[in-house]
């Protein structure tokens, strides 16, 4: 019915993104270095950082997947998934996640559009082993994997230009009570309860310095991701209130050293407690080549929100940089990006791709998988071994750049949006008599000129409202989408919303105007600015809300070629699913 498909839709939007990447300024040679508080290639030119996370590569954690009612560590997720299928097909699912989910195409696309870093969240458990695992005491095993797995993703980003951040996401026990973020066992010594897991810590950074040292598109070492221990305060268990933080300042002083005696040329990235912002008790910085990273979730973009990192920044001359952000709409991101670049901060979005629209790329579920998730949150039977290979498999398939959904929406969110406030319609279908448009298909922009949304973003750690596209589906704007059955629909309409459509008309003629709707009564207006006032359509009233019907508007001039077509609804109420152009008796 529709005249173009929705695969066809983010095939053009992956075309459209890649032209519409802004340019940044890179270092082809020398190392990056701290120098005041600006990060500076080997010229001594400012970098901006814009980078991408690869969360749920080398450590998964449980949203990602959009596990419920089993831990959401990795290491449970994988005792659990051993209880479907076996040990030897749960090795090869996570042989072939591993092998799938980051590949050189995925590099590829992120230059294309724009990034000039990554950071990669790193589990220890891929390069070492863990210390009841090893035969002696203090001798630390060098596994292949995660070695062999840098090193390709290095080669990569070097191949397109981009700088490689190294974050140990999971260090040996687990860096605190999160237990997700490091796939932390409780019923193991934590990272801060454990001399030994400490020096394994230390030992692999010295060992990943060594291996590095000489590698000038290595960024830097974000040497511990997030910490969250309360040392002094059991009822503070994440850190947020911990004034002095002396463990944390002397592991991280211990890593430096180990570090400085094979590299000294990397920069050093470190992280406060209390999630990476509680630096209580750990300045001034201990290294000169230090940069203080911070990381920001769900709360106002404006300056007050980073007013204390500024404040590090000028008071020990040093920089600073946003580690680690995301989760969020794409208004969010634009205002986040928009308020970082403002006062030269680098930034690096979390993850790249994952089950879930806020990301660039997106992995899609299939039947099999969901079966899983039902039996797991205790809404279903537990599926039969076939059954769940079947759906692990073709997880893991998925997750391989091929099989992604490409979020065009997040991505000119992140990079044209920040500069300008035009919109770019989504398609360039011509409009014909008979055409119809999905009305999820409006055009790429900011809220306010591609749409107006009353409801917008994730604030809830400043004024505890939870923003953004309440359904989760298709677009990550304000703009509320679900499924009726497979197809997207505009849904959660609010009094004064409105969308934008950009339209080439291939033949001029007077069209009558139709909307699919569906629900309770509301108020449409179709405007076209050349044509003057808005043309206003009453939706009826509708007690069954599952019944959808077409209402038009009266004649409305078209000429041939561009034209911006506004649907706005001064009454909501009611579900939007198509557009439809007939020419008018």
């Amino acid at each position: 019915m529709f005249s173009i498909s929705f695969k066809k839709l983010h095939a053009y939007l992956i075309v459209l993104v890649g032209l519409i990447a802004l340019p940044f300024v890179t270092n082809c040679q020398g190392f990056l270095k701290a120098e005041g508080g600006k990060i500076v290639n080997a010229s001594g030119q400012n970098v901006l950082l814009r980078g991408m996370g690869l969360g749920g590569w080398m450590l998964q954690e449980g949203y990602m997947l959009r596990v419920n009612g089993i831990g959401q560590q990795q290491h449970s997720i994988r005792q659990h998934i051993e209880k479907l299928v076996g040990k030897e097909k749960t090795e090869a699912i996570y042989n072939n996640w591993l092998l799938n989910h980051t590949t050189r195409k995925d590099i590829e696309a992120m230059k294309k559009w724009g990034f000039n870093s990554v950071r990669l969240p790193m589990h220890y458990n891929l390069y070492t082993l863990p210390v009841a695992q090893e035969k002696v005491k203090g001798k630390n095993t060098w596994l292949k994997k995660g070695f062999e797995m840098t090193d390709s993703l290095l080669a990569w980003c070097k191949d397109n230009q981009m700088y490689l951040i190294l974050d140990l996401h999971g260090a040996p026990g687990g860096q605190g009570h999160d237990l997700n973020i490091s796939d932390a066992n409780p019923n193991e010594p934590f990272l801060w309860e454990s001399p030994e897991n400490q020096e394994k810590t230390i030992a692999l950074w010295k060992e990943l310095a060594n291996r590095y040292k000489n590698e000038t598109w290595i960024g830097g070492y974000d040497i511990l991701n997030e910490p969250n221990w309360g040392f002094t305060d059991s009822t503070d268990k994440n850190g947020l209130k911990e004034a002095v933080n002396a463990p944390l300042k002397e592991l991280l002083v211990n890593i430096t050293k180990a570090i400085r005696s094979v590299d000294p040329h990397h920069i050093i990235i470190i992280e406060g407690n209390g999630w990476g912002n509680n630096y209580s008790g750990m300045l001034p910085p201990w290294d000169s080549n230090m940069v203080l990273s911070f990381h920001k979730y769900w709360n106002y973009n404006n300056t007050d929100a980073i007013q204390t990192f500024l404040n590090y920044r000028e008071k020990y001359n040093v920089p600073i940089w946003l580690g680690e952000t995301g989760e969020n709409s794409n208004v969010w991101f634009t205002q986040a990006i928009r308020l970082m670049e403002a006062n030269n901060i680098g930034w690096c979005w979390w993850p790249l791709k994952k089950i879930g629209i806020n990301n660039p790329l997106e992995i899609t579920s299939n039947p099999e998988y969901d079966s899983i998730l039902a039996y797991w949150s205790g809404k279903g039977a537990a599926p039969t071994a076939a059954t769940a290979w079947k759906g692990l498999s073709q997880l893991a398939a998925s997750s391989h750049f091929s099989k992604n959904i490409v979020h065009a929406d997040v991505i000119d969110a992140m990079f044209r949006q920040i500069n300008t406030q035009n919109t770019r319609p989504v398609l360039r279908q011509p409009v014909q008599p008979g055409t119809v448009i999905p009305a999820v298909e409006y055009d790429l922009g900011r809220n306010g000129s591609a749409y107006y949304d009353s409801d917008t973003a994730d604030y809830h750690i400043s004024d505890g409202t939870h923003g953004g596209n309440k359904f989760r589906t298709f677009r990550n704007d304000g703009v509320d989408i679900k499924k009726d059955g497979k197809t997207p629909v505009v849904s959660g309409i609010e009094n004064g919303e409105w969308l934008q459509y950009t339209i080439e008309v291939a033949k001029a003629g007077n069209y009558s105007i139709g909307c699919l709707v569906s629900g309770t009564a509301g108020e449409i207006t179709i405007s076209i600015p050349s044509n003057g006032k808005p043309v206003a359509v009453s939706v009826p009233v509708n007690t069954n809300s599952k019944d959808w019907q077409w209402v038009h508007t009266k004649p409305i001039a078209l000429s041939k070629g561009k034209q911006v077509l506004r649907i706005a609804f001064p009454v909501g109420g009611f579900d939007f699913k198509e557009i439809q152009f007939q020419l008018a008796n």
